[in-house]
């Protein structure tokens, strides 16, 4: 690889989100992409995104867009479905030359799937509105007989970055409603908020120890490996960090084993930090992926 072609493909991939939810796309995009870095921009000073309008959103995720962009970031995810839902498209006409990847709650391979054919989704409002997930509806779902069933709670949000106890009025409020879905013959349980895999597990559980036949799809996955796949085709893809191991790199990024892996630790910017932010985003990732303090910066756009 000449040099030119090894500075473009060590660049970053860039992620954001209106807070820190899109961490769960991030966890899957290191499992299938353990040697890119990665730099991870939250908007917590405007977050939720979930209860602005189309507009405000666009604006918005447009700044966010323009500041990794000018990071030098060789593609973004927009990893919130909100913002992906109300300024997608319009982020790929400011950027035709920059690979953008957006997040729609994965409800196609939830109506495949579906031996009832009802299929329920969680997500905020905006999304539940936005164009995205309703173009699906239309065309894959209404074609296919199936019903979906929108559902937003929004004290979901703030029991994940609690720490999701379990003894809360919002954990009885969830069990209670996957009853109720159950009830209504809903067997695919798409997650549309990048908050909700946080609680995955304990959905999961829930169903295994009342015996419901439900299953639980996470648009994660499916993301990481489209993000693969564009760097394939762009020839973007990062090579194994031995390969750049004779190279300068940036003193501010150190790299470190991590389950048999030579892993960049994530690089994490939010509009308004504090040290409940720093907590919380410690708790979020555990131990499968460092984050560095130092490297938990603050940024005012």
């Amino acid at each position: 690889m000449n040099v030119a072609a090894q500075k473009q493909t060590s660049k970053p991939i860039g992620l954001f989100d209106s807070g820190i939810g899109g961490l769960s796309v991030y966890l899957h995009l290191t499992e299938q992409l353990p040697f890119e870095r990665y730099i991870y921009y939250a908007d917590t000073l405007h977050v939720p995104y979930g209860n602005r309008d189309s507009q405000d959103i666009e604006s918005l995720t447009l700044s966010a867009v323009k500041w990794l962009y000018e990071r030098g970031c060789k593609l973004i995810v927009i990893a919130c479905n909100s913002a992906s839902a109300h300024a997608l498209e319009t982020a790929r006409l400011h950027y035709p030359q920059l690979p953008i990847v957006g997040l729609v709650p994965a409800l196609k391979p939830a109506v495949i799937a579906s031996k009832s054919a009802h299929v329920a989704v969680l997500a905020t409002k905006a999304t539940l509105d936005g164009i995205l997930l309703n173009q699906v509806i239309a065309n894959v779902a209404r074609p296919n007989l199936t019903k979906v069933t929108k559902y937003f709670d929004p004290n979901l949000v703030p029991w994940v970055e609690a720490g999701m106890p379990e003894d809360s009025i919002t954990a009885q409020d969830l069990r209670q409603q996957l009853q109720w879905f159950a009830e209504q013959g809903v067997d695919q349980l798409v997650l549309g908020c990048t908050h909700y895999p946080f609680f995955k597990t304990f959905i999961q559980q829930y169903i295994v120890e009342q015996q419901l036949s439900m299953q639980v799809v996470d648009s994660g996955q499916a993301i990481a490996e489209r993000v693969k796949q564009l760097l394939v085709s762009h020839q973007l893809l990062a090579p194994s960090i031995s390969v750049l191991d004779n190279e300068p790199l940036s003193n501010a990024i150190s790299v470190y084993p991590i389950d048999g892996h030579t892993q960049w630790p994530l690089v994490f910017y939010a509009s308004k930090y504090d040290d409940n932010l720093g907590q919380l985003i410690q708790r979020l990732l555990g131990t499968r992926t460092l984050v560095l303090s130092p490297l938990i910066a603050c940024y005012e756009p």
